[in-house]
């Protein structure tokens, strides 16, 4: 008896009709023999509806509020997909995350997961009932109740899954695996049918919608299989494993963008040692992650520093950084909504020469100007005008062989 970790997204939920499906390939895998843990999101559209509903009220909210409120999405589709296995005959029990033990840190709106008690879930396993616990939230030690962040429902599967030491742990969603781009930009895009946890963790931070990054990490550290499957179609969709030894043989594995990324600069800043703490601290004390910092030459003693930070923290992040640039004598703060980060990624660029040449070369011969600039050994970043977005994800894909099979 192998005991699986099944998460199901919004889309998946999106209606009954829908959550009747959900329930077969639940089904289908308990009639195998095995026991199941079933994580579900919000239905489709419904945790939007519920920040609205409080940003109706106030642009800037209580972040304790705000998580009391938008956790109840997730609450009722856990309790409807029990509420339907249960009247098809199937003993089931649906948990609230703090039901299921789920402990995490006091940062609301994206906190992180400290612990999990499994006793409640095993004791329900054992007594051969079906577990349906909600994604995407936890308690604190204080009993507050807080979330995870977009995407949090996965990261609460995963995370479950490696408590649970789990056999394995399926993303149901609504495309079939993870795709060399989004086929909605590139049709030519073709369906990865392995990865490794490095090069999908780099593709999910990249901007990959398919997995959220945490629950990439969790999956690398606790070696918990992942695969990326469909709810509505049978497939075997895209498994994320360790790396093997032919991995490397592909120099570019897939292409990732963001639109949902805000550029700030701060113009000519004193050009002396801890302005950059400074500034970077204050970000950090406000739980804003910074992704890509430029720091331009110095010029007589002043220099320019650009950083990029998720849209949704764009208008803390420039309060906070205005104030500061007041402190330290900086001339003005620029804030840019309009730009795009496009990335490749690829276990093969250890191993390859040329690569960042042949992104450059490529984006030049399309006008595409590069206006920041970031790598590591198996990603290359770019930040770019977001008018340009689709067209680069389209070039890159055709300069690098993406449609053709490896």
């Amino acid at each position: 008896m192998a005991l699986i970790v099944q998460k199901f997204g919004g889309t998946s939920m999106g209606s009954i009709e829908r959550i009747r499906l959900v329930a077969q390939r639940v089904l289908e895998e308990k009639e195998k023999g095995n026991q199941v843990v079933v994580v579900v999101s919000a239905m489709a559209g419904e945790t939007d509806r519920l920040i609205e509903l409080v940003k109706s009220i106030t642009p800037e909210p209580n972040e304790r509020d705000m998580d009391f409120v938008v956790s109840t999405g997730e609450q009722v589709s856990a309790g409807l997909l029990s509420i339907t296995l249960n009247h098809l005959g199937h003993p089931a029990v649906a948990l609230s995350g703090w039901q299921a033990g789920i402990k995490t840190d006091d940062a609301f709106t994206k906190a992180r997961i400290i612990s999990i008690d499994t006793e409640r879930i095993l004791k329900h396993l054992k007594e051969g009932k079906i577990v349906v616990i909600t994604g995407f939230q936890g308690i604190t030690e204080e009993g507050e109740i807080t979330t995870l962040g977009r995407g949090g429902s996965d990261t609460s599967a995963v995370a479950l899954a490696a408590a649970l030491n789990a056999d394995r742990c399926d993303i149901y969603t609504d495309v079939d695996g993870v795709y060399t781009a989004d086929p909605r930009i590139v049709p030519e895009a073709r369906k990865i049918p392995v990865l490794s946890y490095e090069e999908m963790l780099e593709l999910a931070s990249l901007g990959a919608k398919v997995l959220q990054i945490r629950s990439v990490e969790f999956a690398m550290k606790y070696k918990v299989p992942l695969r990326v499957r469909s709810t509505f179609q049978p497939d075997e969709g895209t498994l994320i494993k360790e790396e093997d030894e032919t991995m490397e043989r592909v120099v570019v594995r897939g292409i990732a963008h963001n639109k949902n990324e805000a550029r700030i600069t701060v113009v000519r800043v004193p050009d002396k040692p801890g302005i950059a703490a400074k500034l970077f601290d204050a970000l950090a004390e406000a739980n804003i992650p910074v992704d890509m910092i430029v720091q331009n030459v110095s010029v007589d003693g002043y220099t320019d520093i650009s950083f990029t930070v998720d849209k949704n923290d764009a208008q803390k992040a420039e309060k906070i950084t205005q104030k500061v640039a007041q402190e330290i004598g900086a001339r003005e703060v620029i804030r840019d909504d309009k730009i795009a980060k496009v990335s490749i990624v690829g276990l093969g660029m250890r191993s390859h020469a040329g690569v960042a040449g042949k992104v450059f070369e490529t984006l030049a011969n399309y006008g595409i100007n590069i206006l920041m600039i970031s790598t590591s050994e198996i990603k290359i970043s770019c930040i770019i005008d977001e008018k340009f977005t689709e067209l680069a994800v389209r070039v890159l894909h055709e300069a690098f062989g993406l449609d053709k099979e490896h």
